[in-house]
């Protein structure tokens, strides 16, 4: 088995990636949170820092003009490129997602086009546990991972909230991530199981559910920006701040579940063995 990839998200400062990476941080990812102000200096050098430290950095355009786009993978040279919109695999939402697949298709096939060496991460939505119609809500989610898949270097599952009826509830509106809440583990498993390039699960994970979940899951990677960020003084997390703590148990419980995950292998390998 390949050590797990441990991805960790918005970041924003040097200083910040270069500690991320001391503690075996393999991928880091910064956000770009406005399509008007999208140059900043300080996330350039964070990508640089990235990069020279052996790590590899990402980057999350939130915002969808190409031009604009196609400037910022320029000026900040990521080794990933992350489109995380959401697409709904609801009933009477499904439609609208698969309409809007051309246009969300063509952006990577350009960016890969004028970036041969920037890989490509999509983001699955997948909602949290306990809805109906999981059946038909999984079939949906599976038949947008087999559309991106053959564009796309790398899934991330993340966490879609969902209120029939309501507006919509993602913390960043037309985007899926930043919930701090789990997805279905079960849905989440059926896209490990079926995809043919490495999916990175995340969704409220941290020092406390990781081990389960790769252990459960086995992904090619998890990834935490919520709940391994610093909290304010009434216990919400603080955005572009990483409680380097919680990233250090993180970390932790990556190696002790790999180490698991390895044992469980040699174990059924050395009765199959005994079998033959």
């Amino acid at each position: 088995m390949k050590k797990t990839i441990i991805q960790i998200y918005e970041v924003q400062k040097p200083k910040e990636a270069q500690a991320l990476v001391d503690l075996g941080v393999n991928h880091i990812g910064s956000v770009l949170v406005d399509q008007a102000a999208w140059k900043k200096p300080a996330i350039r050098k964070t990508v640089q820092v990235i990069q020279q430290s052996g790590a590899r950095s990402g980057l999350i355009p939130l915002f969808q003009d190409p031009f604009t786009i196609f400037q910022a993978v320029d000026y900040y040279q990521p080794d990933i490129v992350h489109f995380c919109e959401v697409l709904s695999p609801f009933a009477g939402e499904y439609a609208t997602m698969v309409r809007e697949y051309d246009s969300m298709l063509s952006l990577q096939l350009d960016v890969k086009d004028r970036f041969p060496g920037v890989d490509i991460m999509r983001s699955i939505s997948v909602p949290r546990p306990g809805l109906p119609q999981t059946d038909e809500i999984q079939k949906n989610i599976l038949s947008f991972a087999e559309h991106f898949a053959p564009f796309s270097d790398y899934f991330l599952i993340d966490t879609l909230i969902w209120n029939p009826g309501a507006e919509s509830r993602q913390p960043v509106p037309g985007y899926v991530g930043i919930t701090g809440a789990v997805c279905d583990w079960n849905m989440a498993r059926a896209v490990i199981e079926a995809s043919p390039i490495p999916v990175i699960l995340a969704g409220g994970l941290s020092g406390e559910n990781v081990f389960e979940a790769i252990v459960r899951l086995k992904p090619a990677g998890v990834d935490s920006c919520t709940k391994t960020n610093a909290l304010d003084r009434n216990g919400r997390p603080v955005r572009f701040k990483k409680d380097m703590k919680k990233v250090r148990r993180f970390v932790e419980e990556i190696h002790r579940a790999n180490r698991f995950v390895q044992g469980e292998s040699f174990a059924e390998k050395f009765v199959d063995a005994k079998r033959i």
